[in-house]
């Protein structure tokens, strides 16, 4: 459950206190997620420090689904914010975004635990003075759990009893606490901090929770995308599920082919409306569309086509020799779920675009008939 904050004073206190720790936050549109840290707030506009190059940063996150998600305390925040552009505050190149009406709040009261801990020490000392030593199984901000190498007898601690342990956590975080036994089964112990971990300690906690969050989110869409895959019969590639490239470019295939090779089959199609229909009975997960010029027949040509893939498919427009404004016009136009200028250089964000397509399509987020989110 999710609280609100709406009072703009208070927005603004809880900006202006993260811009001061430069609290680590993440951008996120639907299909792309970019790691950045508070900078300032300035002339009611919030400066983030740009961590991606110009153009993903101008068109990346142009997109009305833009949030940013931070760590607060024992929590975590959310907001939807707006791209206003690039800026640069005291040298630092940034990006504002506006000041957010809305901040949601996670509940508190069940903080957020982190699973993948790998080979963690824990030491605890039992209230008879006994010392144990223990592997960590889980972490949140405000207790842990852990196995103990051998079964604490039963009379040593329980549940309601007071221990102390050490947990080293990484080189900045070793926590060194009081704790109170929560649960209690074989030579699984679970507890909760007691008293409040010092701010010292629960600041760095918090983003590493916080880190651990995102990171599970990610391998959560892996997940999906790895369900969704095509399978491979044979050696051959079937067309169900693949990628459809509509381009008259046979490199660009070429490229792109090893480019999205891990991600799904690529099949070109030449720029002809049977074709796309024929193609699309095919049911592919995604239509790329070569964008190559910006003349009046290459965009009448180009819009008959996306109007036939649009309510069957996501579609992507790729452009080279054309610029991203321009583009970005026509991605809002043709209802694209995305837009970008192709270089070889951004062969990484393409993929990780492409991801998020797919992966916010086959979980049901996208549908076909609405118009899309826009960005390039």
């Amino acid at each position: 459950m999710a609280t609100t904050i709406k009072k703009p004073e208070e927005i603004l206190d809880i900006l202006k206190k993260a811009c001061g720790r430069r609290e680590l936050l993440i951008l996120a549109t639907p299909y792309l997620r970019f790691e950045s840290s508070f900078v300032a707030v300035e002339a009611e506009e919030l400066h983030v420090l740009a961590t991606m190059s110009r153009e993903d940063a101008i068109y990346g996150l142009r997109t009305p689904d833009l949030k940013i998600r931070f760590p607060h305390g024992l929590g975590f925040y959310e907001a939807a914010v707006t791209s206003i552009g690039l800026g640069l505050h005291e040298g630092r190149r940034t990006v504002r975004v506006s000041i957010p009406k809305v901040i949601k709040e996670n509940d508190q009261r069940v903080a957020y635990r982190v699973e993948r801990v790998g080979r963690v020490p824990v030491t605890f000392g039992t209230p008879k003075a006994n010392l144990h030593v223990a592997g960590l199984v889980d972490i949140s901000t405000s207790g842990a759990q852990f196995h103990a190498q051998r079964e604490v007898p039963a009379e040593e601690v329980g549940p309601g009893d007071q221990i102390v342990l050490d947990i080293p956590l990484s080189d900045q975080i070793k926590i060194h606490s009081g704790a109170i036994v929560r649960h209690l089964s074989g030579q699984r112990i679970g507890v909760q901090f007691t008293p409040k971990l010092p701010p010292d300690i629960e600041a760095p906690l918090s983003r590493w929770v916080f880190l651990g969050r995102e990171e599970e989110r990610e391998r959560a869409a892996r997940r999906l995308e790895e369900a969704n895959a095509p399978e491979l019969r044979m050696g051959t590639l079937l067309p169900e599920m693949s990628i459809v490239l509509v381009s008259l470019d046979a490199s660009l295939e070429a490229t792109l082919r090893e480019v999205l090779q891990n991600i799904r089959p690529l099949i070109r199609l030449a720029p002809a409306v049977q074709e796309l229909k024929e193609a699309l009975q095919g049911k592919p997960s995604l239509v790329l569309f070569h964008i190559n010029g910006t003349g009046l027949d290459e965009r009448r040509r180009m819009k008959t086509l996306t109007e036939i893939a649009q309510r069957k498919v996501p579609i992507l427009l790729l452009g080279t020799r054309v610029d991203g404004a321009t583009l970005f016009e026509l991605s809002g136009e043709w209802k694209a779920s995305s837009a970008m200028v192709w270089n070889p250089e951004r062969a990484t964000f393409l993929q990780r675009l492409v991801q998020g397509i797919l992966r916010r399509h086959e979980a049901g987020g996208d549908s076909p008939m609405a118009p899309r989110e826009d960005q390039s």
